[in-house]
């Protein structure tokens, strides 16, 4: 993940500069309780938030806290939700089609790992009508389909690098942190940062 999207492999040893990151699951049991323990602790970090500062926008102060796109972009809780739920979908639409036999990059042409942000302001503009709480809906039902998926393959299909052609140089285990576990922990720790500057 960099930048508030996320990308398995080199990019996320820059994870480390900003985050204190779990260790990385490496067995299918270890990725799914991680990221089902994430998320409980994402949705409890939210549900201690007042409703008011939950559904409010960000203070200027605090979106203009560091040089990654992700400050800029996100304007409320609403929009880092709905950034977790969009990744997911990437995932599992990108995981689905190459399943299938239908090659499909990770990232929608014509965007690349270098010229994401767009498409991360795309995907937030995409949901400007969503209420925060239809985007938790979102967020649970996405991550309840990316958990059935991780159930179908095995630990060798997950965390074999290589072991599928569409996954490149890593694993799809990788690919499955980046939008699970390690994507919550993201959030959480900037929610964790805007509770503090309420």
């Amino acid at each position: 993940m960099t930048r508030g999207g996320l990308r398995p492999g080199a990019v996320s040893r820059n994870l480390v500069c900003t985050i204190a990151v779990m260790a990385r699951p490496q067995t299918k049991d270890e990725l799914i309780a991680a990221s089902d323990a994430q998320l409980d602790k994402l949705m409890d970090l939210l549900g201690s938030l007042p409703p008011a500062d939950r559904e409010a926008d960000f203070p200027p102060a605090f979106t203009g806290r560091g040089p990654e796109a992700h400050w800029q972009r996100d304007k409320n809780c609403k929009d880092v939700v709905i950034h977790l739920y969009e990744w997911q979908r990437l995932w599992l639409s990108w995981v689905t089609a190459n399943m299938d036999g239908r090659s499909q990059p990770f990232l929608p042409r014509p965007y690349t790992w270098s010229s994401y942000a767009g498409m991360n302001e795309e995907l937030r503009d995409q949901h400007l009508s969503t209420s925060y709480s239809e985007a938790v809906e979102l967020l649970r039902a996405s991550h309840g389909d990316v958990m059935a998926r991780l159930q179908t393959l095995s630990n060798e299909e997950l965390f074999t690098k290589k072991y599928f052609s569409f996954t490149g140089s890593t694993s799809l285990g990788s690919y499955a942190a980046s939008a699970t576990s390690s994507h919550y922990e993201w959030a959480i720790k900037k929610i964790r940062q805007y509770k503090r500057s309420l």
